[in-house]
């Protein structure tokens, strides 16, 4: 067992947490997990305004009997109990006082009409009450002032209340120290309002754990990894019954991807805005708020005092080559969880576990490549299919991680075979101008820098006889790469935002510099996403020969064929996808860190199954 050492005190406001809901208070308190939602913005900017004056709290002990005391934003704490409060304001005469606590939301309504404390906020005020006792001051009442509707109600500080407030202490004691974190509420309406519902995912966690129970149940041994379909009862054609999965999640962020593509752009900030220049003329104003990352590729500037701002929010910094290149990340401090990785290396050194994990994570790439040929070429071949079929369960009954590889290679030589099935332009492609206008942030609309390099645009034809690399050597393969590249890098932000170390991976073993967790994430959606992104660009004339220039052998997008790229694989992330396990629809965004977030759940021993996304 992880030895967890948990600080000596404990805020009265985790007390409030804890009986909300004990899983909410382990992630904040233990794991050190805090993600806001507009609830918790605007709690924080109220409580903002009450710290902006802090009043000195005369001591109990030289207090005067008829000394009036009114004193905000104290911070007080007490050893005996191990527990420390912020009050936002104290009131009373001498020694006699009461503390008064400001909450955004409502009081609530009692069967008889009168008005009353929800629990959360009785365990909290009575926490406050026992600090105020411990430090020598007599409080026998509180009162919490509802802002939403500018009521106070106050609340009797009895023995009761302060049996029920220790006896949640020892259990928060309790659940912090055992280190395993307690199951998600059931059903409860709680989940949709809370902040953390995207990291917690209630109704999936017990989805899939309530269908490993009930195979348990009927006897039934399921195998640990399943390719997107819930488990399967192994003597029965029925599947497990499955529950009504709430989408607590929103389909997809409001936040976009920054892409700063041209050349020589100098980029600033000034309060919660960068500033992107060329030249000393500004090209373009963006608001951090709206941004969800910012990518860098090739010569571009960034200034210290951009990149102290970028830590600050929280918002990673991609730097590619002006190639395409993936070369690495800058983020501020990240997750502080250490549990979550430790579990990753010592499951990462458990051969049967990393091939178990590869075989459903390979086997569900090909499944997706079949997919996607049936989809969308224009008339798939039945070898070809059967094929790719076989191959899917070649991989899932494999015995080392060198004949999956091989079983991989061979699968990806014969989708790639007919990838040019699913290009339905003309191979030279069409000379239209295309590109659209530029609704994504980020493509910068100042002029494209960049040369033509050899010959002209009659040159490049989207032909495409294989995949080739380092360097592409045609349009598509460039097209592909610089696909892969992206997608890579959006798997290593997710990693690092759920808490894995993305260098350390159980497909691809660990190579330096390579993210190789994020690339076993990465396998089922490389078809998905990245493929499909490229198809667009080319069928859609959203990326047409004019985009593309040679350097030797090697052919590369221009400036303005690399935003013209983006501009498509953003379309593609930002398309709604059905979760086959979950039932509901999110854009493919979400899903990274959906699925990256079920693969914590296994390594963590919260669930048993990891189910790979596939899509019919």
């Amino acid at each position: 067992m992880i030895d967890r050492q948990t600080p000596d005190y404990l805020p009265a406001r985790m007390l409030n947490e804890f009986t909300y809901c004990p899983r909410l208070f382990y992630y904040e308190w233990v794991e050190g997990v805090f993600v806001d939602n507009t609830e918790t913005i605007e709690g924080s900017l109220r409580h903002q305004k009450l710290e902006r004056k802090e009043d000195a709290l005369p001591a109990a002990d030289e207090a005067d009997s008829e000394q009036r005391i009114h004193s905000r934003s104290v911070t007080l704490s007490s050893d005996e109990y191990g527990l420390i409060a912020r009050l936002d304001l104290i009131e009373g005469e001498g020694r006699r006082v009461t503390p008064v606590d400001y909450k955004r939301g409502s009081p609530r309504k009692e069967a008889d009409g009168a008005l009353g404390l929800w629990d959360t906020d009785r365990v909290q005020l009575a926490a406050q009450a026992l600090v105020l006792r411990a430090n020598g001051y007599e409080c026998d009442e509180a009162v919490v002032f509802y802002c939403t509707t500018r009521q106070r109600v106050r609340l009797a500080i009895d023995d009761a209340l302060i049996a029920e407030t220790l006896d949640a202490l020892l259990r928060a004691r309790q659940l912090a120290e055992a280190g395993r974190i307690p199951p998600p509420l059931e059903d409860s309406p709680k989940c949709p309002r809370c902040s953390l519902v995207g990291i917690c995912l209630p109704d999936e966690t017990r989805l899939c754990d309530s269908a490993v129970s009930a195979s348990s149940r009927a006897g039934v041994q399921l195998t640990l990894f399943d390719a997107g379909r819930p488990p399967q009862v192994a003597s029965s054609d029925e599947a497990v019954e499955r529950d009504e999965v709430r989408r607590l999640v929103p389909a997809r962020d409001d936040l976009r991807p920054l892409y700063l593509n041209t050349q020589g752009l100098y980029v600033g900030v000034s309060g919660q805005v960068l500033k992107v220049k060329q030249r000393d003329k500004l090209v373009q104003e963006v608001r951090l708020l709206d941004i969800s990352q910012l990518n860098l590729m090739g010569n571009v500037q960034l200034t210290t005092q951009a990149i102290q701002r970028l830590c600050q929010e929280e918002i990673p910094i991609a730097y590619f080559s002006q190639g395409g290149w993936f070369y690495g990340l800058t983020q501020g401090l990240g997750v502080k969880n250490i549990f979550l990785r430790r579990e990753q290396f010592r499951w990462a050194e458990s051969p049967t576990f990393c091939l178990r994990l590869a075989r459903a994570l390979v086997a569900g790439k090909i499944r997706n490549q079949r997919t996607m040929l049936m989809r969308n070429h224009v008339e798939p071949p039945a070898r070809s299919l059967a094929l790719l079929k076989c191959y899917q369960e070649d991989a899932e009954r494999a015995e080392s991680l060198d004949q999956l590889l091989g079983i991989e290679g061979n699968a990806a030589r014969t989708y790639f075979e007919q990838f040019a099935g699913m290009i339905k332009v003309a191979a030279r492609g069409d000379s239209e101008d295309s590109r659209g206008g530029d609704e994504l942030l980020g493509l910068e609309t100042g002029a494209a820098s960049g040369g033509r390099g050899g010959g002209g645009s009659d040159e490049f034809r989207f032909d495409f006889a294989g995949r080739n690399r380092r360097p592409p050597r045609d349009p598509v393969n460039a097209l592909l790469s610089l696909a892969y590249s992206v997608l890579a890098k959006d798997l290593t932000i997710v990693c690092q935002a759920v808490g894995f170390d993305p260098y350390l991976g159980f497909f691809h073993q660990p190579r330096f510099g390579r993210a190789s967790l994020g690339l076993d994430l990465m396998e089922p959606f490389r078809p998905l996403i990245a493929d499909s992104a490229v198809l667009s660009a080319i069928n859609t004339r959203m990326v047409v020969p004019e985009h593309f220039q040679s350097a030797g052998t090697a052919v590369a997008l221009k400036p303005e064929g690399r935003k013209a790229f983006f501009r498509a694989y953003e379309q593609r992330m930002d398309t709604l996808a059905t979760h086959p396990l979950f039932g509901y629809r999110v854009n493919y965004r979400r899903l990274l860190e959906i699925q990256a977030r079920l693969l914590a759940r296994v390594l963590t021993g919260e669930l048993v199954t990891y189910p790979v996304f596939t899509t019919r």
